[in-house]
């Protein structure tokens, strides 16, 4: 059983159509997404794999794909740690699918004090820092 992280908490899956689809793609961290880009506008769904929490491909290929304008939603999944919440909301993921045993390890209050990912990247800690003198 897997479990969604959004900026709401956790939750269940409700993905239906199954990966690897007309509508869905499943894809490894190391895909060339150029091979894609003809297939990349039909899509309603990409999951991006991480294979490990220390393999951070995921989220260049995140970036990537929201510059070429993927606009459905973008999920990243595998070992994702809820300190990498704010990276991946930030990358473009939409939301981050987790295992049972992850999420009794890092529960839902872990990946929600990350939720707030846009105030605190280091972007906005800067300018803050910067008013205050």
């Amino acid at each position: 059983m897997t479990v969604i992280v959004t900026d709401t908490g956790f939750g269940t899956e409700d993905w239906t159509d199954g990966f690897d689809t007309e509508t869905a793609l499943d894809l490894a961290p190391d895909a060339d997404l150029a091979t894609l880009s003809n297939r990349i506008p039909g899509l309603e769904m990409i999951r991006i794999h991480f294979p490990s929490f220390a393999d951070g491909r995921g989220f260049t290929l995140a970036r990537q794909l929201r510059h070429m304008g993927y606009g459905g939603r973008l999920r990243a999944y595998g070992h994702v740690l809820a300190d990498q919440y704010a990276m991946a909301r930030r990358s473009g993921f939409d939301e981050v699918e987790i295992d049972e045993d992850l999420a009794a390890r890092q529960p839902e209050a872990q990946w929600l004090a990350r939720a707030n990912w846009q105030a605190h990247d280091y972007q906005a800690r800067l300018g803050r820092a910067r008013a205050a003198k």
